[in-house]
């Protein structure tokens, strides 16, 4: 799952939408490989963060609260995802190499 980060003063859309990113049918098994790992390594890194992020306090004039809470977890998925797609910390490129193992070791 993708996300645009465009910001638009003129139409009432969010910030921040849901963009379709799974590759075409037809998409090689390689680059099918490439986007489940990518995504793998996000889920990986939102759960990491969330641990991170739950200890935090949220004290202060503007803090607490549920609403806090549900933006938190939107936040630190959006860092994960940024994280992914940036490179992230390599546990993308060891899925996607065992992916295309499986798949070669599966081949008739």
């Amino acid at each position: 799952m993708a996300f645009d980060a465009s910001v638009s003063l003129t139409t009432p859309t969010p910030a921040l939408h849901v963009v379709s990113e799974r590759p075409p049918a037809n998409a090689s098994p390689e680059t099918k490989a490439r986007t489940q790992a990518r995504e793998f390594e996000q889920v990986f890194l939102s759960t990491m963060l969330n641990q991170m992020f739950s200890g935090l306090s949220t004290t202060g004039p503007f803090g607490g609260g549920q609403a806090e809470e549900t933006w938190r977890g939107m936040l630190v998925d959006r860092y994960a995802d940024t994280m992914a797609r940036s490179g992230g910390i390599g546990i993308a490129d060891a899925v996607y190499r065992q992916l295309l193992q499986a798949q070669e070791g599966a081949r008739p």
